[in-house]
């Protein structure tokens, strides 16, 4: 195998105008192919069967290797393969039928409910950056918005006197309510600070940053970690993190699933299904826990 790597590199180039990454990590996946062949005393390409990918898959993942890595070198093999059909360097490829290693689904990280009231008590109030970021963050849990709809969220978005958020796009529109604790942050966040914070007054835009620009997607990020590492929490959280335990503590205490489905604004129940699973993982890890008979 060894003798067609070179060829195989310029055929990356030349044919696929691969990017270097690519280049990179195809010729790497192959070179560590072509080692397991020779261990295998496999002399020649066209003596490579299917069943030798397949078992060269499983040690890769019995060795720790990720789904998504067997799935990228599954995809240099496919390309290495069509690149010796090319040469008439083989009749078939012996990666054709092979599916991708499937990639578990990770259950989302939650807060609990405890972990939430200790993240959202850290602003200080005290002071204009404190009481902009604890309305974030209490409009956050009290409605489950992904950070992309909280910092395009306008003031018009907002009736606090009924005490609800109105969110409208070009494919839905959901009306969610809030709880007062996150009326009242964002009532006197809006009152008080916001006029003070927005550098142009004729703009809808509900938050900003302290200079009075767009609030982005990073700038979020930073200022939940900022306040989850001074809570002291040991988890790693991230603006979706609230979202989740948003949707979760809501299930936990009995909301149906379809009321949940609709304040996330999901198009498929099957999304909000991953909620459910959660909740059944813990209650079994609980159970296995502390049933006297369970150990």
């Amino acid at each position: 195998m060894k003798a067609y790597i070179n060829e195989f590199e310029n055929y990356l180039k030349e044919v696929k105008n691969s990017s270097s990454n690519t280049l990179e990590s195809y010729l790497r996946d192959i070179s560590q192919f072509s080692f397991y062949c020779d261990t295998l005393k496999l002399r020649s390409v066209s003596s490579i069967k299917g069943t030798h990918i397949n078992d060269y898959i499983d040690s890769l993942l019995k060795a720790g290797k990720s789904p998504a890595t067997t799935t990228r070198v599954l995809a240099s093999l496919r390309c290495y393969f069509e690149f010796l059909k090319t040469r008439d360097l083989v009749n078939e490829s012996p990666v054709a039928g092979i599916k991708h290693a499937k990639a578990e689904k990770k259950l989302p990280e939650i807060l609990t409910s405890k972990e939430i009231t200790l993240l959202l008590s850290q602003p200080d109030c005290s002071d204009f950056k404190g009481c902009r970021d604890k309305a974030m963050l209490e409009l956050l849990y009290a409605t489950g918005i992904k950070v992309s709809e909280l910092i395009s969220i306008s003031l018009s978005d907002l009736n606090l006197q009924i005490g609800i958020l109105h969110l409208r796009n070009s494919k839905q529109e959901r009306i969610i309510p809030m709880y007062p604790e996150a009326v009242k942050a964002l009532a006197n966040y809006c009152n008080n600070v916001r006029e003070l914070v927005v550098a142009d007054h004729n703009t809808n835009e509900l938050f900003t940053n302290m200079n009075g620009q767009p609030l982005t997607r990073q700038g979020l990020w930073k200022i939940i970690k900022y306040y989850a590492d001074k809570a002291k929490i040991n988890k790693d959280i991230t603006p979706h993190t609230i979202r989740h335990s948003f949707a979760a503590h809501l299930l936990e205490n009995g909301a149906p699933l379809k009321d949940i489905q609709e304040i996330l604004g999901h198009s498929d129940v099957s999304s909000t299904q991953v909620y459910a699973q959660l909740m059944r993982n813990r209650y079994a890890q609980s159970y296995k826990k502390y049933h006297p008979m369970a150990h």
